[in-house]
């Protein structure tokens, strides 16, 4: 199932400048590990946020929410998550 992510970062600014290093680093490990095992399919930035839109094929929703709250910034972010279909107009498929 394809699913499109909207996820907005907002770490406070108390938190310790290490800290937030640390899971920055974590994070990118992960969004890669799971970009090569083909479950984030798709990762943009949005221009002028601290955020991005994602594409994620994975099994179900109980999988999807699964791998996001397993994301080491999962506790400073904004999350929309859009459920995808094919489009009868595409001329490609997923």
């Amino acid at each position: 199932m394809l699913f499109m992510a909207e996820m907005t970062v907002k770490i406070p600014a108390s938190l310790d400048p290490q800290l937030v290093e640390q899971l920055k680093a974590d994070e990118k490990a992960m969004s890669q590990r799971l970009q090569r095992e083909g479950k984030w399919r798709h990762l943009w930035r949005v221009v002028g946020q601290y955020a991005n839109v994602s594409i994620f094929d994975v099994g179900d929703n109980d999988e999807l929410h699964t791998l996001l709250t397993m994301l080491p910034l999962y506790p400073y972010m904004e999350i929309k998550v859009t459920p995808l279909a094919q489009h009868g107009s595409a001329i490609a498929p997923n």
